[in-house]
């Protein structure tokens, strides 16, 4: 593609917050600039996002009020105060990345402006358990959202010009949900970042304390939420005793002391080590210092974080649902288990840390979800759409 494009990316999930929808962002747009294109972000943040963008004049912050439980998330009250600079930077397309009150306000932006918009489907928020962790614990408001957040989320992406789903799992799921004019494109991956070679002898020694270098480590990486399972990840660790294994969990959240208080009365905490937030810079070392990473999330739309450790060269032992099992391929690059089964889970990360060097294609399948390779999709997508409206 010769000619350059604007593209605006609206978003009600951003720095100082750090998952997947953040990490997607923040890739595509460094890729697509570098390939020439204009990127311009519309967050909600507050003080603290401010100054960590401060020197970025491509991204503009719109206010909002934190979530009790997670602080670092922040819901906007005024997403229209970014409409003028929207309009001065007079964009090709709009890409909404959340389907919340700033990728509301983006499709409405799009409506009244006539700019083509895409929607990204990131993240199950319409499920029971994520209404009931994340958004409300009145019972009456949990109902109301509950009933009526598929009906909101099938309005907002059929109001899109296009969906973009990270897997084909998700892309049936929106597809039986009667959502149109999916296109599946994952989310990409910075190869260079993440590879073997960013092994870390320090590390290794710090995670695995008493322990000696034989021990092997099963990493866990990710928010500590009741959707995420680490609960079957620790029930798993108790049928694991006697193996030299040292359980590494990453991470916040609500539950984190539930977990700390679990792991101690199972008599475990030799086993486990807790080592709070990660910060971005040594992610690729955790990857790559790790035996294996554990992810037993049934909510996964894609899983950055499967896709981080398969480019370290690190095997996954993932949950047989949704996107993981479309990724991880038993005897090449990880295996599966029963979901919510901390039995099988725990077989299943004998049989890796046992085999580990059979698994032959981490990075192989980490390659095909190269960063590069994405961006030409999602160009594809925008061209595409570009010409659908002329």
């Amino acid at each position: 593609m010769s000619e350059s494009l604007k593209i605006v990316f609206y978003t009600d999930s951003f720095l100082p917050a750090v998952d997947g929808v953040v990490t997607s962002i923040l890739a595509f747009k460094k890729e697509l600039e570098n390939r020439g294109n204009q990127v311009h972000i519309v967050a909600v943040g507050n003080s603290e996002t401010r100054k960590l963008v401060k020197h970025n004049k491509d991204i503009t912050i719109v206010r909002g009020v934190k979530f009790n439980k997670y602080p670092q998330y922040i819901f906007s009250l005024t997403p229209f105060t970014a409409s003028f600079k929207v309009r001065k930077f007079n964009p090709d397309i709009l890409h909404l990345q959340t389907p919340f009150t700033v990728g509301l306000y983006g499709l409405m932006s799009s409506r009244i402006n006539n700019y083509p918009a895409i929607g990204s489907f990131h993240t199950l928020f319409n499920k029971k358990e994520i209404i009931e962790e994340y958004l409300t614990s009145n019972e009456q408001m949990k109902k109301f959202l509950i009933k009526y957040s598929w009906k909101y989320l099938k309005y907002f992406y059929n109001k899109c010009d296009a969906t973009v789903v990270p897997s084909e799992s998700i892309k049936k799921y929106l597809a039986n949900r009667k959502v149109k004019n999916i296109n599946v494109i994952p989310n990409g991956i910075d190869v260079e970042r993440f590879n073997p070679s960013k092994f870390s002898k320090p590390l290794r020694k710090t995670l695995l304390g008493k322990q000696n270098d034989n021990a092997s480590i099963v990493l866990y990486l990710g928010r500590l939420s009741r959707e995420k399972n680490v609960d079957v990840l620790i029930n798993a660790a108790s049928q694991l005793k006697a193996e030299k294994i040292k359980f590494v969990i990453g991470g916040t959240g609500p539950l984190l002391n539930k977990y700390k208080e679990m792991v101690a009365n199972k008599g475990l905490g030799e086993k486990f080590k807790f080592v709070g937030f990660v910060n971005e810079k040594d992610l690729p070392s955790y990857y790559a210092t790790a035996d294996a990473v554990c992810l037993p999330s049934t909510f996964e739309t894609q899983g950055i974080v499967s896709l981080e450790a398969l480019a370290s060269g690190t095997p996954v032992v993932g949950a047989d649902y949704l996107a993981l099992k479309n990724l991880i391929v038993n005897g090449k690059n990880g295996e599966l288990f029963k979901p919510m089964s901390a039995k099988d889970c725990a077989i299943k990360i004998k049989k890796v840390i046992n085999n580990k060097s059979s698994y032959k294609e981490p990075e192989r399948t980490a390659k095909e979800y190269s960063i590069e390779k994405m961006t030409d999709k999602l160009l594809n997508l925008y061209v595409s759409t570009l010409n659908k409206e002329k």
